[in-house]
């Protein structure tokens, strides 16, 4: 069974056992959460789609742990102008074991 969650602006689609990094979550390691912004769910023929969501399903998931990605490096320049600006910037993110699909 997979569901397609909607979390930090983004979608993702997720089955049981399923770790995957999405936008910072509050929470420290260990903590479960619910994700009650279910989109689709389902198996094969059975799939439900949400009109948004799914009424009464939900994920529930685990806090593996909190990090940071890899370094990105943000360029300005205007040509001509004398004017370039260098910025680097690391996002910050979450790691969720998904535990259970319930629809």
């Amino acid at each position: 069974m997979f569901a397609v969650i909607k979390t930090g602006g983004k979608q993702y689609r997720v089955s049981e056992g399923d770790v995957l990094n999405v936008e910072k979550l509050e929470g420290e390691a260990g903590t479960s959460l619910e994700l009650s912004e279910v989109l689709a769910v389902g198996e094969g023929e059975s799939i439900q789609i949400g009109t948004p969501t799914v009424g009464g399903a939900k994920v529930l998931a685990e806090i593996v742990g909190q990090g940071k990605a890899k370094k990105l490096i943000v360029y300005k320049k205007k040509r001509r102008k004398g004017f370039d600006k260098k910025q680097g910037h690391r996002q910050l993110f979450t790691s969720i074991k998904i535990q259970e699909i319930k629809a």
